[in-house]
Formats: C-alpha cells, sequence, structure tokens
C-alpha cells in the first residue's frame, strides 16, 4: 500500500522530471502532480530545448556540473535508445560562436557533451562578425513530445495527474505529507518569491529540412536549431516583460539576425510562432524547508527558477529534490509512513 503523499505542482520539464523520478524510485509514495496547465501549453513546451548551460553566480560549481551531467546522461541515453523518436530526444551537432572571444574559453560543461573543440578558422570565415567558435554534440530534447512521454511513464507508475490551479500551499496541507514546489513563475504567489522574474522568449518553427547543424550566437539571442520535424530560429531575452502576444517586430528582427548566420533561412516557410517566458532567478532555488500550513509542519522541497536552463539541468535537479524528499522521509513522524 502507497502510505506517504506526495504532491508535486507544476507540469514543466522540471515538474514531470521530479514527479518521475519521485515515482520510481520510492514506490511507496503515492505522487500527485497537479498544474493548472499541462502539456502542450507550458513554458517547455515552446522551449529549443537544446542542452548547454550559463553558469549561476552563487551555486557551487561542482553541484552545477552534477546537474548537468546526470541530465545529460540521462537524455543520451533516450537518444541511444528505439525510445528517440517517441520521447523526441535527438542528438544535435553544431557551434556557438561569439563576436569577441569569451572570457571562458572553455565552459564548465564541455567535458560532459560530445566532442567539444574549438572552430578553426576556415570554418569561422563563414561568420565574418565573430571571431571565435566552439564546435561539439549536445543533444535536443523536443518538449511537446518528451511532456507526454514523460507523462505516460509518470502514470505507468500509479502517478495521478490532475488539471488544477493551486492558489496557495495552504490548500494543500491536508491532502499530503510533503509539497514539491516545481511551479516556476508561480512561485511569485505560491510561497511569495520575490527574486523569480520572467525572460520573455519570442522562436519561430520554419520548415528548412535542408539545414541539419546547429547555430547559436554566444550572446543567446541568436539561434537556429535544427529538431525533427522542424527548425526552431529565435530569439528575445526580454527581462521582465509578461507579454505572452507574438511581436511582429521581434519576428521581423529574428527573421533577419538568423538569415545573417544561415543566409538561406530567408527560402524558409514559417510554420509558426510562439512566446514563453522562462521562470528566471539569481540562482535557481534547490532546497527544503518547514512550513507552517493550517496549523501543520508539513516539508516543502522547492525546485524552481532553472530560467533558460530547464531542459539542460531537469534530470539532474530533480535527482536532487528526490534526494530532498528522503530526507524529508527520514525525518517524518512514524504515523505518516504506516
Amino acid at each position: 500500500m502507497k502510505s506517504v503523499r506526495v504532491v508535486v505542482v507544476g507540469a514543466g520539464v522540471i515538474g514531470f522530471s521530479t514527479a518521475v523520478c519521485i515515482a520510481e524510485a520510492l514506490p511507496f509514495c503515492s505522487v500527485t502532480l497537479l498544474a493548472e496547465k499541462l502539456s502542450p501549453d507550458t513554458t517547455s513546451d515552446g522551449a529549443a530545448g537544446i542542452l548547454f548551460a550559463a553558469q549561476f553566480p552563487d551555486i557551487p560549481l561542482d553541484r552545477q556540473r552534477r546537474w548537468f551531467k546526470d541530465s545529460f546522461d540521462h537524455l543520451l541515453a533516450i537518444a541511444q535508445s528505439s525510445h528517440s523518436p517517441d520521447a523526441g530526444v535527438m542528438l544535435s551537432s553544431g557551434c556557438q560562436i561569439f563576436k569577441e572571444v569569451p572570457a571562458t574559453k572553455k565552459p564548465f560543461w564541455s567535458e560532459f557533451v560530445i566532442g567539444f573543440r574549438l572552430m578553426t578558422d576556415r570554418e569561422l570565415k563563414r561568420f565574418p562578425d565573430h571571431k571565435y567558435g566552439q564546435a561539439f554534440t549536445t543533444i535536443k530534447c523536443e518538449c511537446s513530445t518528451y511532456l507526454p512521454w514523460l507523462e505516460k511513464r509518470f502514470r505507468k507508475t500509479g502517478g495521478q495527474v490532475e488539471q488544477r490551479k493551486v492558489n496557495s500551499l495552504q490548500e494543500l496541507s491536508n491532502g499530503y505529507d510533503i509539497i514539491v514546489n516545481c511551479s516556476g513563475l508561480g512561485s511569485i504567489t505560491l510561497v511569495g518569491d520575490t527574486e523569480v522574474y520572467p525572460v520573455r522568449g519570442q522562436v519561430l518553427k520554419v520548415e528548412a529540412p535542408w539545414l541539419q547543424h546547429f547555430i547559436r550566437d554566444g550572446d543567446g539571442t541568436t539561434y537556429i536549431y535544427p529538431g525533427i520535424h522542424s527548425v526552431t530560429i529565435g530569439g528575445t531575452k526580454q527581462e521582465g516583460d509578461w507579454r505572452l502576444q507574438v511581436d511582429d517586430g521581434d519576428t521581423k528582427s529574428i527573421l533577419e539576425r538568423c538569415s545573417r548566420l544561415e543566409p538561406s533561412i530567408g527560402k524558409a516557410k514559417v510554420a509558426s510562432e510562439w512566446v514563453g517566458l522562462r521562470p528566471s532567478r539569481r540562482n535557481l532555488r534547490l532546497e527544503r524547508e518547514m512550513m507552517q500550513l493550517q496549523g501543520r509542519r508539513v516539508p516543502v522541497v522547492h525546485n524552481y527558477g532553472h530560467g533558460a536552463w530547464g531542459v539542460t539541468l531537469s534530470w539532474g535537479t530533480a535527482l536532487d529534490a528526490l534526494g530532498l524528499v528522503r530526507q524529508c522521509l527520514h525525518e517524518m513522524p512514524l504515523r505518516a509512513k504506516l
């Protein structure tokens, strides 16, 4: 019999990864996932989902390296298995180029991707505005396919999914023994976190099957990511901007910038436009606390604020969140476990 009731709030790539990790590792827990929006309406769904990361300033680098490696290894195993097309996970090769030589020539994740090397002068010749480049093979994880695949995996363990808005953690306090908060921007209202803010991202999906390799400008605003069914091009990084409407000016700018890197983009047909709000924070929050909810002390595990790196760090941070849930269980009064 499943005796400990766990609820995960949030159905993006962080919520579902965390729910799967808990449900598969702790079969005596009954795990419910609650969210106002499910795939295909989450921020994760529109994400390009290509694995590399920037550094969070105040989190030990070893911890960030482990998150990246755990996520990469998890997704690489899927990419190299028969599940690859069903999960929407594939290998992707390409380059990241810089107008100026970056302060850090080798990013902290360079040893975990495949075949990381510096680009040759001959390779850089096609990008006359750029002086420096890195070539490597990484993973592209298409969440509009990956999230339904994770949901199926979660339900197979007996996990429950409920679509409803959670207005306050108070309303969960009587129904569950442990709350796991993966609500992204929702944490502003759910837990009053004023450090979380949106970074608006607009992308286009275009039909350009002749493009096989990704190109990313090191500043993170211009990129071309070929995927399974289309090519994602972008983008924008507009901090504090809550607009979810497509901006025609941004569309024009994206097409112009991407055409400078890859002139054939001008021949591509635009299939769709999409806007999402990245749940950003100076440092992502992954920790546990005891909260007083309706007269009960309830353990809450937080896992949110990944910004643009949700897909990249999803499995690594989910494993850490699982570790925090184990600690909560260890400290729980025996009656809750019986």
